[in-house]
């Protein structure tokens, strides 16, 4: 039979939906559970302390559940406590990590732009893949002061929004980038306005997709039928149900979560 147990998905905020949009896409018959851990957001001006501690409380929460398997939709969470979440769980954990590697074999001009938060870049995790990677090409990382709560408050294209992309994006042009890494979660729901900044001949890496293809090899099966997609949030229920209907294109309902 298949196995029809939960898969918990997890951020700061409602960032992660863009993973669950994609998840949802590849793996239609999951169940999903998601947590905005939106009390605490955003992660990326926190201590790596906290949010180690926030993840152990919300991966707690959905072993509680049941879950096969826990998706850390969220590059900074990713890079403060991956590796510990996996050495403390039997589910399968799977993160999430800036495109680095495809960016530089896409590249055309050597020149690659990061778009992440500044928790991100300054992590080990971030240092590891230019490590490994950078070399490739040249690698510019544009911290994005603000652009989380631009998302979170579903401003995906006004002006505060567009002044904020103009000014992270406008540096990496100059100096020759022809691919530009969403490095954040949040992001993706940006594309467009960042589309209409960079033109057709820049391209945008999401590493949603790479994220939903690793879950499906991680479980190994496909659940045939429908699955559901139940929503939770520590910060404010409606609040956080207005945003995320809006990013989802549906109605959504989210019930508050202590944790």
């Amino acid at each position: 039979m298949p196995d029809s147990r939960p898969v918990g998905v997890f951020d700061s905020g409602v960032g992660g939906l863009s993973i669950v949009r994609e998840i949802r896409r590849l793996l239609p018959g999951e169940q999903l559970i998601y947590v905005s851990d939106a009390r605490y957001l955003p992660y990326g001006n926190k201590p790596e302390s906290l949010i180690r501690e926030r993840a152990f409380a919300i991966c707690d929460y959905f072993v509680s559940c049941g879950a096969k398997a826990i998706v850390v939709a969220c590059n900074t969470a990713t890079a403060a406590a991956a590796r510990e979440l996996r050495a403390s769980f039997r589910v399968p954990i799977v993160g999430i990590e800036p495109a680095v590697k495809p960016a530089a074999n896409a590249t055309g001009t050597g020149t690659v732009g990061i778009l992440a938060t500044a928790s991100t870049l300054q992590s080990r995790k971030y240092a590891e893949l230019l490590e490994r990677y950078g070399r490739f090409g040249r690698v510019i990382s544009q911290p994005c002061c603000g652009l989380v709560e631009r998302v979170e408050a579903g401003d995906l294209d006004g002006p505060e929004t567009m002044v904020l992309l103009g000014r992270y994006i406008a540096p990496l042009l100059e100096a020759g980038a022809d691919t530009l890494v969403l490095g954040c979660t949040h992001y993706p729901f940006l594309v467009d306005a960042i589309r209409s900044i960079v033109g057709p001949g820049v391209r945008i890496v999401d590493p949603s997709e790479a994220v939903a293809r690793r879950l499906a090899d991680v479980l190994g099966e496909r659940i045939p039928g429908a699955g559901g997609l139940r929503c939770f949030s520590t910060g404010d229920p409606d609040v956080q149900a207005a945003v995320m209907s809006r990013l989802l294109g549906r109605a959504v309902e989210v019930r508050a979560l202590s944790i």
